[in-house]
């Protein structure tokens, strides 16, 4: 007579197979909607923390479907290992997103001048759903920062404002930013003072005294005009970036200000959703400006 000896399935390491590839799936499927469809970042959040969730809970039935193999060589082993590959990338997003948030400090808005950071043009205002953020940036804000990237400076130039300006239009391209608003671009165009004169334009010899045009003195803007960290002088840019896997979405402005033959820029970055950027704004400014060093190389000042 012969035995034949059944040996048992895990129940336990199967579920965790399933649960895994769902969690992958979801991961998958919300991060394609987020970087290229129309899913906001609130919502992809809470999906991916699900599928973080779900993938946590896929590595402890597969875990227990190693024991089983271990304790009475229950069938499983493969669908438990299958399902740690499928946890790695959600649990592995969770877990950096995780560590970044408990690594740098709570700010959502970050700039190179901390005491009168640019301005916006346009504020920004979005639906931010239940990844609310602070309504202002506080000088304790600022101090974090400070401490935290304490090399996130401006950058000045011996170079015109016109130079520098064609510079900074070149790198925001380079580097993905959508310009969705501009002021001052007039102070980069060449003063009409400053143009040639043609011969023909030139009034005749023998023309009357009385006709020669007196000269008027050029407006100024107003004071009352001009926004907190902005002078009449300066050039803004304003636009739009966005992290190139996740797609996080952020916002960006570029000051430019002309002082004693030499151009300074000041950048500042927020992100629309939460109160913490995960330290990607200063990551991004600090990458710009590097750019822009490299564009703008042999100009670049003290």
């Amino acid at each position: 007579m012969m035995i034949k000896y059944e040996r048992p399935t895990s129940l336990a390491a199967r579920w965790a197979r399933r649960i895994a590839r769902f969690a992958f799936g979801l991961f998958a499927a919300a991060l394609f909607a987020h970087r290229f469809g129309p899913l906001i970042t609130p919502h992809f959040t809470a999906l991916a923390a699900l599928s973080a969730g779900l993938a946590l809970l896929a590595v402890v039935l597969a875990v227990i479907g190693f024991v089983r193999l271990w304790q009475i060589a229950a069938i499983g082993g493969i669908a438990s290992f299958v399902a740690l590959v499928y946890a790695i990338v959600p649990i592995g997003a969770a877990g950096y997103a995780l560590s970044e948030y408990f690594s740098k400090p709570a700010i959502y808005d970050v700039s190179t001048d901390t005491v009168t950071p640019p301005p916006w043009i346009e504020v920004p205002e979005v639906d931010q759903g239940w990844l609310k953020r602070p309504q202002e940036v506080t000088p304790e804000d600022r101090e974090a920062q400070i401490v935290a990237y304490p090399g996130l400076t401006g950058r000045r130039y011996d170079g015109a404002l016109d130079r520098v300006f064609q510079g900074v239009k070149i790198v925001t391209q380079k580097t993905g930013i959508t310009i969705v608003a501009q002021d001052g671009v007039e102070n980069a165009e060449a003063d009409l003072e400053d143009m040639p004169v043609k011969s023909e334009e030139a009034a005749p010899a023998d023309s009357d005294p009385d006709d020669v045009p007196i000269p008027l003195s050029r407006p100024e803007t107003l004071p009352d005009d001009a926004r907190p960290g902005q002078r009449p002088s300066d050039i803004l840019v304003q636009g739009e970036w966005r992290t190139l896997i996740v797609g996080f979405r952020f916002d960006v402005l570029i000051r430019l200000r002309e002082e004693a033959e030499t151009t300074f820029v000041d950048m500042r970055v927020a992100s629309r959703y939460g109160p913490h950027d995960l330290g990607l704004g200063a990551a991004f400014a600090d990458q710009f400006l590097h750019a822009l060093d490299a564009e703008l190389l042999g100009i670049a000042g003290d």
